[in-house]
């Protein structure tokens, strides 16, 4: 598997189901530039623990937003099966009207691209935190059977966030509102100093 993270993410053209059930049938990764970009894969539409993850990313949204991160999901089914899996009622393993888009994958070349692709069928759970700048900064791959956890990204976000602002590195566990990590040898020292026994 390809490790994405310090190289500039896979641009790509797709066609897209948006949040307000329209199609983009432009939907560029690159015109999120100068915002931060969450893009996951997971393996199809109407199955079993999909559901579940766009659900979470759903709730999160406005979280996603205070952050200034655009949340991308994609599989490879087409933007008609996104669309009628959005018209399904959440209580018939729908996920409803979800405030981001979706990219269709039919040809599986994002899949590909961002090496997630499985049996040349269907995406793993793959997530990428990509920068403003277009690099990705943190990957995640799950086997078909295992969610991931949203919130975790979250952190992850705030982690690159306060790195950003600060200069700072963000040591083991690292949440918003924990002291940060100067990266010299003194700074190590001193972390650890107070630190140590709560890791």
């Amino acid at each position: 598997m390809s490790v994405l993270v310090a190289k500039e993410a896979p641009d790509f053209t797709a066609t897209a189901a948006m949040p307000d059930g329209s199609f983009n049938e432009a939907f560029k990764l690159s015109d999120a530039r100068g915002k931060y970009v969450v893009l996951f894969f997971y393996p199809l539409d109407f199955t079993f623990v999909c559901p579940s993850e766009l659900i979470a990313f759903d709730h999160r949204i406005a979280e996603f937003e205070k952050r200034n991160v655009q949340v991308i999901g994609c599989s490879v089914d087409s933007h008609v099966t996104h669309h009628a899996w959005k018209n399904t009622p959440i209580d018939k393993g729908g996920i409803g009207q979800v405030k981001y888009p979706l990219v269709a994958d039919l040809t599986k070349s994002i899949a590909r691209d961002y090496d997630v692709l499985i049996d040349e069928a269907i995406a793993l759970r793959g997530s990428f935190l990509i920068d403003k700048e277009g690099m990705v900064r943190h990957q995640v791959v799950n086997d078909l059977p295992l969610g991931r956890d949203i919130d975790e990204m979250l952190r992850v976000i705030d982690a690159l966030q306060f790195t950003e602002a600060h200069g700072e590195v963000c040591p083991a566990g690292w949440k918003e509102g924990d002291k940060g990590m100067t990266p010299t040898t003194e700074g190590v020292a001193s972390y650890l100093a107070s630190e140590a026994d709560k890791l």
